[in-house]
């Protein structure tokens, strides 16, 4: 994504409780005078803020124009990951662009395939099924997750038709009571005009 040399990119990332998160990114300023962006931006960083859903700072940190940034979850729910550059330049001058480009990795481990082949066949094999083992259980988390997300999105649809089930009700009754007074205020009118 494009962002100006000063302003404040966040992305919000819904994660799971106990959850391993992990963002590489890297920036590149736009030059003027080539008229591209450049591979790097040297001597500009970039400032990574980690919220979490109760709106407490998870993660701050300064990085360079390169990096990896990581943080475990404690509360699930929706994270807020905010990118704002380092740039000391006054807002009427940091008329620079920058291009970011941002990989964000939830509860997920690569695989080294380096450290893998310098293994033997046995070490190779524990290796994948202990990742293996840590998928499952990224897997097991993020479907108690959604099963709590749907749980109460259940009960909320539940209260909804309730409340929509005792006005409808409501809404009928006055309408029954509004009739019957009208039929007797008639009744009453043409008995008082000896008209019946």
């Amino acid at each position: 994504f494009h962002s100006g040399e000063r302003e404040e990119k966040c992305i919000i990332e819904d994660v799971p409780s106990d959850t391993l998160v992990i963002g590489n990114y890297k920036v590149q300023r736009w030059d003027i005078h080539k008229q591209e962006f450049l591979e790097s931006a040297p001597g500009l960083g970039m400032f990574v803020t980690v919220t979490t859903p109760s709106a407490e700072v998870l993660l701050s940190k300064l990085y360079g124009p390169q990096g990896t940034f990581s943080f475990t979850s404690y509360l699930s729910g929706e994270h807020v990951i905010c990118l704002q550059s380092n740039s000391t330049r006054f807002v009427a001058f940091a008329g620079s662009k920058l291009r970011i480009h941002l990989d964000i990795r939830v509860g997920e481990h690569f695989l080294d395939e380096s450290v893998v082949q310098a293994k033997d066949k046995v070490n190779e094999v524990n290796f994948r099924l202990e990742h293996l083992i840590e998928q499952i259980h990224h897997i097991s988390k993020e479907q108690n997750y959604e099963r709590e997300r749907e749980e109460k999105f259940r009960k909320t649809s539940e209260e909804t038709n309730s409340n929509i089930l005792w006005w409808a009700i409501v809404q009928t009754l006055i309408l029954i009571s509004i009739g019957i007074w009208q039929i007797k205020s008639l009744r009453d009118f043409f008995i008082s005009k000896k008209l019946v």
